[in-house]
């Protein structure tokens, strides 16, 4: 789901115009950020903790940060500007905001002739998009747009346009995501101080297998390259319509790993109807989630202080390679991943593709063919490479692996493929009368769906609340600490979940925090805690360019009588 679910539109629309992802850990470059600008990013609600301790760093300097989400977020607070936006309208900010930076020739004039392809095309296009015809979009004041753009373009090339993480809102999030791509590209934050940073790997050699068969069934999740620019990773729900069809051809068994697909992914029922069509679902987890209620076969895994994960040599701001390793035994029935793996691959008579004894002999192997070893990188529990510089100014070397060579401003790719060579804005379906649009996020405290159960964590975070405008509570006589049921428009209803008036949010949304609400009576101190968003996302919207399932477009209203 990290694909189709999270962040697979942001690493096409970034792909798309740079060349390259933005990837994970991202390559922003926060701490150095003069400007930051976070459109729906909550930081410190749904980031990994570096960036929260970066994001902290660039307050202390007094970066200027400007804040756009329908929700008065936490990082909202530490803005100079926040623009309680109209939900579906970003798009039309964007567009707004790069006609301003074109037309008062504000952009990096230099970065953009040297490295850009396409812009006269692309300027001609987005004239049209002016502060007073998105302040009809967004309900954003056109001075409001113009002053914020050219605060972006002030200091210009460390403003940072953050791309986001999980950016599956409306069905057109490639494009929404290329235009938060195009917008730094104006500013010239691309492989620069304050913007994004080169990032580099710990070169570790992979294990030295033998070759493994050639696939040549088509891809399950994207037969015919249904979705053009689907790359790197599979899409989950087009893993789920091929066990429901039989297209292109049949899928009979699923093993899953570590995810609570029932949370994870739009639309249970669907999921549902695709388990029904296995004949045999394995899943490996470390608590009775819900898709374990569903297994036909459960292998309880070692938690992460019980056992090795491999090596980590994520591409960062420095090379490292860094481990994972158990601090305690794990009991007896519980066993590490690499385990299982080995044990079914022998039995199954691929053990020549687990040769080695176990973990530690595998991780040692990678680490001596670099020069190093495991007892070394037990004993100093990092090792990094030798500093590089990270950024264009400091000597790296511009790439865009684009056909053109260069940043695309205009895609001949997209043209070619028949889609918009330029952003557009299209107009999203609005709340019927008495509905609202469901939004949701993450809070610090938990993982997703995991956590809810860590008794620790649950004492902080036992259940979510349901986020309303005070104004809108009012008129419906409700009050801080009511309980309610959510309504969609399929007629889903949820489990009761607490009120929360607020004036931190707009009066056409609601927000809760995602993974509660949870089904498996297993897991006894969180069944039926507050309300699941899960359950309430019927409908979804999939993306033309990259397959991703939009799930920012159903609307709830509230049933009283709990």
């Amino acid at each position: 789901p990290s694909f189709a679910q999270c962040r697979g539109p942001r690493e096409i629309g970034f792909s798309l115009t740079f060349g390259d992802i933005v990837g994970s850990p991202e390559r922003t470059d926060i701490e150095n950020a003069k400007c930051l600008v976070l459109i729906g990013s909550h930081l410190g609600e749904n980031m990994h903790n570096t960036q929260v301790q970066e994001f902290s760093r660039a307050v202390e300097k007094d970066a200027s940060i400007i804040v756009v989400d329908p929700r008065f977020s936490v990082a909202a607070g530490k803005a100079k500007y926040y623009l309680p936006i109209k939900p579906g309208t970003d798009l039309a900010l964007l567009l707004a905001w790069m006609s301003v930076i074109v037309n008062e020739k504000l952009y990096d004039i230099d970065y953009v002739n040297k490295y850009g392809f396409g812009f006269e095309n692309f300027a001609a296009e987005i004239s049209q998009y002016t502060p007073e015809w998105a302040y009809i979009q967004t309900g954003i004041d056109p001075e409001i747009i113009r002053e914020t753009a050219r605060e972006m373009a002030r200091y210009k090339p460390a403003t940072l346009i953050h791309p986001g993480r999980h950016v599956t809102w409306y069905g057109d999030d490639a494009q929404r995501s290329r235009a938060i791509a195009l917008l730094n590209a104006l500013i010239g934050s691309w492989g620069r101080k304050g913007g994004f940073y080169v990032p580099y790997s710990f070169d570790i050699p992979k294990y030295p297998y033998p070759a493994y068969p050639e696939l040549k069934k088509e891809p399950v999740d994207n037969p015919e390259r249904k979705y053009p620019f689907a790359e790197g990773e599979q899409i989950s729900t087009g893993i789920r319509e091929a066990t429901i069809t039989g297209k292109p051809y049949p899928i009979k068994g699923w093993l899953i790993y570590g995810t609570n697909l029932l949370q994870a992914l739009p639309n249970q029922q669907e999921t549902i109807k695709a388990i029904q069509n296995l004949d045999l679902m394995v899943v490996v987890d470390v608590v009775p989630s819900e898709i374990a209620g569903w297994a036909d076969v459960v292998l309880p895994e070692s938690v992460y202080l019980e056992r090795y994960d491999d090596l980590n040599t994520s591409p960062f701001r420095e090379g490292f390679v860094g481990i994972r390793q158990p601090v305690i035994a794990e009991p007896n029935d519980q066993k590490p991943n690499w385990w299982m793996a080995k044990k079914l691959g022998e039995k199954l008579g691929l053990g020549a593709y687990f040769p080695w004894k176990d973990i530690e002999e595998y991780l040692d192997t990678r680490l001596k063919l670099a020069g190093h070893s495991l007892q070394e990188l037990k004993e100093k529990g990092i090792i990094k490479g030798p500093q590089q510089p990270i950024y264009f100014e400091d000597g790296v070397e511009p790439e865009f692996f684009t056909p053109s060579g260069k940043i695309e401003f205009y895609s001949t790719q997209l043209a070619e493929a028949g889609f918009d060579p330029v952003p557009k804005y299209t107009k999203h379906p609005e709340p019927p009368s008495g509905y609202f649009r469901l939004l949701y996020g993450r809070a610090p405290v938990h993982t997703f769906s995991k956590t809810q159960s860590n008794p620790l964590l649950r004492d902080m975070m036992s259940e979510n609340e349901i986020w309303i405008n005070a104004d809108i509570a009012e008129q419906y006589g409700l009050k801080q600490g009511d309980k309610i049921k959510l309504k969609n428009t399929d007629g889903v209803v949820s489990d009761e979940i607490k009120v929360k008036p607020t004036e931190r949010i707009r009066p056409d949304c609601v927000y809760m925090v995602h993974g509660f609400g949870q089904k498996s009576r297993q897991l006894r101190s969180t069944y039926k805690k507050g309300a699941s968003d899960a359950e309430l996302i019927t409908q979804y919207k999939t993306d033309p360019l990259m397959g991703g399932t939009a799930m920012n477009v159903n609307f709830v209203t509230f049933e009283m009588e709990v």
